[in-house]
C-alpha cells in the first residue's frame, strides 16, 4: 500500500507540474481522478507501452479531456513514448502533449476528447467493434474498453444516446468509471444537475457500482473485477473530491486554473512531496514500468503466439489493414438515359461493394427504410447477433456519429451511418471529430434538397451542405449522376485517413451523355460534363440532380446560338487542390461568366464562380408542397436558368 500511495503522488505531482510549467490546464481532476486511473492502469488495463496500436489491447477513452495532463503522466510513467520533455511541452504549440488528447499524436491515446460527452459514444463504438470481433475471431480479440467521464460528459445529451445504445445491444466489455465529484466548472452541479446516475444507467441495462472514497484505491479495484466480470456494461460512480489536496479542494475555483505558488506548496505539503518539479525517483518508474508495462508486454507475447497459430490470422491483418482496393469491375455501371433515386442508386453500390469488403458494416438514425442503406441479407446487429452488419442506431444521429467514430477508431471495420441531409446538424459535432482524427467513416445524408417537397422547410436542407463543406479535411459529396454515385461510395470505402459525406437525392437521377464521372470524381473533383459546341459565352456549374437541369439549359441556349459548358462539380474541395493547368482546362480564367446552380445555400460558390458570376440557389428556407412546385418556386427550372444566363451576358456586355 506504502508503494501504491507513493505512486500515486508521482502521478498526480508529475500531471501538476505540466500544468503549472504550461501555465495553464486543470488540476482539479488531475488530483481527484489520479487514484482511479492509477488503479484501473496497474491492476486492469492490458496494453503494451512498446506497442501501443496492438490491436487487441484494452482501449481507454479520457472522455473529459480537460485531465489530459493526468493522462500523459500515466503514459509516461507507464512506459510510452512520452518522455519528460514532452511533459514539459504540455499544450505548447506543435507538442506532443497537446490540451487536450489528440488520436495520432500521442503514443496511448485511443481518442481525440475534450468536447464533453463525445469520448463516452466512442468508446461506446469500440465496444460495439470488439463484441463483433470477439464473436468472429474469439479470444483473440478479447478486451475491455475502460471510459473514465465526469460530470460535464454526463449532462450532454449524447451520453445518454451513447449509453442507451450501450445498453439494449449488451457491451459486456465496457466499463464506465463515473468521477462524482458534483462539481463542475462554473459552481456546484446541484444547480443544473440532479440525476441519480446509477439508477439512469441501470435502467439503460448496465451493472452499477458505488465506490464512496475516491481514494481506497481496493475499493475501485474490486469494483472494476466486478464490473469486468458482469454479462452486461458496466458502470462504477466514484466519489472523489475536485483538487483534493489543494487550497480550494471541493470547488471550482480549482477547476481549470493552475495553482499559483502558494498554492502549490500548500499542495506539496499535503502530498508530503518536495522533489523539484519533474522529478521522479527511479523506484517509482520502476514500479509503473513493472506494474503496467511488464504486465502488458507479457500479455501482448502470449497473444502474438496463439495470433502467429491461427488461421484467421491473414483476415485480421486484412481487415486491421489501412488500405481496401476495390475492384471496380464488379461495381455495376450506369448507361445513357437510366434513372432511379439517387438514394437506390446508393443502395445498389453499397450492396456491391459489401461483396468486396465484408467487414463493411454501418445503419441508420431509423431511417435504413428511407436512406435505403441496409446491407441486404446482411443481418441485424445485436446483443444476440454480434455479426449484424446492419447497426440499428435509433433515432440517435449525434450517438450514431460518435459511436461510428469509435468502431473506426478500434480497427478491424469499415463503418458508415445515414440519416437525412437535413439532420446532419444533429451530428457536426461528430463530423469535425470524424475529420481532426482523420477517421474514414462514410455518411450517407439522402433527401439532399428542396425537392423533399411536402415535408416541408423542416425537413428541406438549405445550409447544410455549405456548412459540412468549410469542415477541413472532410470529403463532401453530392453526385450528380448514377455513375457519380457509385464512384463516390467506391471512393469513401477506399479513404484511409478523410471521413466521406454523399448528399443523394430522394428523386430521380439520371445518368447523362458522355459521362466520365467514374473516373474524374474520384481523380479531380470536378470536370467537364458537357463541352460548347461553338465559341464559349459561359460556363454553368451544377451538382447532384441539377447537372441534368444545366445540361437542358445548356441545349436551349445552343438553340439560341449561345454556347455554354457544363461542369459538374460534386466535390469542391477536391477541385480546387488540383493543379493549376487542370483547373484552367474547366474553367478557363478568361471566361468569367460562370453560373453555378445548385439547390442549396449560395455561401460555397463564392470562390469559384467570382465577382463577375451569377449563384442560382437559396439562401432562405424551404417551403412545404408539391416537389415539382417547391422547384418551380425557387426558380430552378430550364426557362430560369436560360434566362440568368442570358441576364449575365447582357449586363457584362454592358459593362464591358
Amino acid at each position: 500500500m506504502e508503494e501504491d500511495t507513493r505512486n500515486i503522488k508521482a502521478l498526480k505531482m508529475l500531471a501538476i507540474d505540466a500544468i503549472s510549467n504550461a501555465n495553464s490546464g486543470h488540476p482539479g481532476i488531475v488530483l481527484s481522478v489520479a487514484p482511479m486511473l492509477y488503479t484501473l492502469a496497474t491492476r486492469h488495463l492490458v496494453v503494451d507501452p512498446t506497442s501501443p496500436k496492438w490491436i487487441n489491447r484494452d482501449r481507454l477513452v479520457l472522455s473529459a479531456g480537460h485531465g489530459s495532463a493526468l493522462l500523459y503522466s500515466h503514459l509516461h510513467l507507464s512506459g510510452f513514448d512520452v518522455s519528460i520533455n514532452d511533459l514539459k511541452s504540455f499544450r505548447k504549440m506543435g507538442s506532443r502533449t497537446p490540451g487536450h488528447p489528440e488520436f495520432g499524436v500521442t503514443p496511448g491515446v485511443d481518442a481525440t476528447t475534450g468536447p464533453l460527452g463525445q469520448g463516452l459514444g466512442m468508446a461506446v463504438g469500440m465496444a460495439v467493434a470488439q463484441k463483433r470481433l470477439e464473436k468472429q475471431f474469439g479470444k483473440l480479440m478479447d478486451h475491455n474498453t475502460f471510459a473514465i467521464v465526469g460530470d460535464g460528459d454526463l449532462m450532454e445529451g449524447i451520453s445518454h444516446e451513447a449509453a442507451e445504445f450501450a445498453g439494449i445491444n449488451n457491451l459486456n466489455k465496457l466499463v464506465v468509471l463515473y468521477d462524482s465529484n458534483e462539481v463542475s466548472l462554473d459552481g456546484p452541479t446541484s444547480r443544473s444537475f440532479k440525476t441519480n446516475e446509477r439508477q439512469r444507467f441501470a435502467s439503460y441495462g448496465f451493472d452499477t457500482f458505488l465506490v464512496e472514497d475516491g481514494d481506497d484505491i481496493d475499493a475501485i479495484d474490486a469494483a472494476i473485477t466486478k464490473a469486468k466480470a458482469s454479462p452486461n456494461p458496466a458502470f462504477i460512480e466514484i466519489q472523489t473530491i475536485i483538487g483534493e489536496g489543494a487550497p480550494n479542494e471541493g470547488t471550482n475555483k480549482v477547476h481549470g486554473a493552475p495553482l499559483n505558488d502558494e498554492a502549490l506548496s500548500v499542495l506539496e505539503d499535503n502530498l508530503d512531496w518536495h522533489l523539484a518539479p519533474f522529478e521522479i525517483p527511479a523506484e517509482i518508474e520502476a514500479s509503473f514500468h513493472e506494474k503496467v508495462g511488464d504486465r502488458g508486454i507479457a500479455a501482448h507475447q502470449a497473444w502474438e503466439k496463439e495470433f502467429d497459430a491461427s488461421s484467421d490470422k491473414a483476415e485480421i491483418l486484412r481487415d486491421f489493414g489501412s488500405n481496401v482496393k476495390v475492384d471496380e469491375r464488379k461495381l455495376e455501371t450506369f448507361k445513357v438515359g437510366t434513372a432511379a433515386g439517387g438514394r437506390n442508386i446508393g443502395h445498389t453500390a453499397l450492396n456491391d461493394l459489401a461483396k468486396q469488403v465484408p467487414n463493411l458494416i454501418g445503419g441508420a438514425a431509423d431511417l435504413a427504410s428511407s436512406t435505403k442503406t441496409e446491407i441486404t441479407d446482411g443481418g441485424t446487429f445485436s446483443a444476440d447477433n454480434p455479426l449484424g452488419k446492419n447497426i440499428p442506431f435509433g433515432v440517435h444521429e449525434f450517438g450514431m456519429s460518435t459511436i461510428m467514430n469509435g468502431i473506426a477508431l478500434h480497427g478491424g471495420l469499415k463503418v458508415f451511418g445515414s440519416t437525412f441531409a437535413v439532420f446532419s446538424d444533429y451530428m457536426k459535432a461528430a463530423i469535425r471529430l470524424s475529420a481532426l482524427q482523420k477517421l474514414p467513416v462514410i455518411y450517407v445524408f439522402t433527401h439532399d434538397s428542396i425537392a423533399v417537397g411536402q415535408d416541408g422547410p423542416t425537413h428541406q436542407p438549405i445550409e447544410q451542405l455549405a456548412g459540412l463543406q468549410s469542415i477541413p479535411n472532410l470529403n463532401v459529396v453530392r453526385p450528380g449522376s448514377p455513375n457519380e454515385i457509385v464512384s463516390a461510395w467506391k471512393m469513401a470505402v477506399e479513404s484511409v485517413d478523410r471521413p466521406t459525406v454523399m448528399f443523394l437525392s430522394r428523386q430521380d437521377i439520371v445518368e447523362l451523355p458522355s459521362d466520365n464521372s467514374a473516373t474524374l470524381l474520384e481523380k479531380r473533383g470536378g470536370y467537364v460534363a458537357s463541352f460548347e459546341k461553338g465559341k464559349l459565352s459561359a460556363i454553368l456549374m451544377a451538382t447532384g440532380t441539377e447537372l441534368a437541369l444545366t445540361l437542358e439549359a445548356q441545349k436551349e441556349l445552343e438553340a439560341q446560338n449561345i454556347f455554354t459548358r457544363v461542369v459538374s462539380m460534386p466535390d469542391q474541395a477536391k477541385f480546387m487542390q488540383q493543379d493549376v493547368l487542370y483547373r484552367e482546362s474547366v474553367l478557363p480564367n478568361n471566361q468569367r461568366r460562370r453560373i453555378a446552380v445548385e439547390m442549396g445555400s449560395s455561401l460555397g460558390w463564392a470562390n469559384i464562380v467570382g465577382l463577375d458570376g451569377k449563384i442560382i440557389g437559396i439562401d432562405s428556407f424551404g417551403k412545404s408542397g408539391a416537389s415539382d412546385v417547391v422547384i418551380e418556386n425557387f426558380d430552378f427550372t430550364v426557362d430560369d436558368v436560360v434566362a440568368e444566363v442570358k441576364n449575365l451576358l447582357f449586363k457584362m456586355e454592358k459593362v464591358g
